[in-house]
């Protein structure tokens, strides 16, 4: 399983890196980019062998690309990238989700593999202050079908820190608002044998980057419509 996301991670940084010398290239770099895209998705669901096909056509696409010089792009060794891959542990409720979800999801996925963890319905009302209206089950299967989220779990509603020490996460990105001291989270980490790199993500601001704002958009929207009928 390793393995095949280091595999992934170097052709994610391939086509990062990837310029084409000719215009008719791109949609076979458009195909590669679809392979990848299949293999990340095989891989979320643990079929590794698929995921490892669907890694390999989009790679031969890159390398002809190359050897007909038309593409270059960067390739490590495995070995270089397993070197500095990282498991990348982020959290939130991800009731409806906006932009800033994605932008914190993407500064994870730049660290390397995101674990995405979703909290219960329970403790997400305490936070909130109010209930929830998305079950977590549903909550975690859409954040799982985001490009950035290599898998996505629901967390405990008696201990948050429980699935931390089963990660065991190199990173837990913390997000730009989230109400945690980075020093003292670590810390307790800390103390049940986690050491673990505590980063701030950078904010993302946007008219409507709040599940609250987005509410009550939608109801203001409601309201108007209902007082023109």
């Amino acid at each position: 399983m390793e393995r095949a996301e280091i595999y992934v991670r170097n052709l994610e940084r391939a086509l990062e890196t990837l310029k084409l010398a000719d215009s008719r290239a791109r949609e076979v770099a458009e195909l590669a980019e679809a392979y990848l895209r299949d293999s990340k998705h095989y891989l979320s669901r643990g079929d590794v062998i698929t995921s490892i096909a669907a890694a390999s056509y989009a790679e031969g696409l890159l390398d002809a690309l190359r050897l007909l010089g038309y593409a270059e792009f960067a390739w490590s060794r495995p070995s270089e990238v397993e070197k500095n891959y990282k498991k990348v542990l982020i959290a939130g409720t991800f009731e409806l989700l906006h932009p800033g979800h994605i932008s914190y999801m993407e500064q994870a996925w730049r660290l390397g593999r995101v674990v995405a963890v979703v909290s219960r319905d329970v403790n997400a009302a305490k936070i909130k202050g109010r209930s929830i209206a998305i079950p977590a089950e549903n909550r975690a299967r859409v954040v799982s079908s985001i490009y950035y989220v290599h898998k996505a779990r629901m967390g405990y509603e008696d201990d948050m820190l429980r699935v931390v020490e089963e990660e065991k996460p190199d990173v837990v990105l913390l997000g730009a608002n989230q109400p945690f001291d980075e020093r003292s989270l670590a810390e307790k980490l800390r103390r049940r044998g986690v050491e673990a790199q505590i980063l701030r993500a950078n904010p993302y601001d946007c008219d409507l980057c709040s599940t609250t704002k987005i509410i009550n958009k939608i109801l203001e929207t409601f309201c108007e419509s209902s007082r023109r009928i």
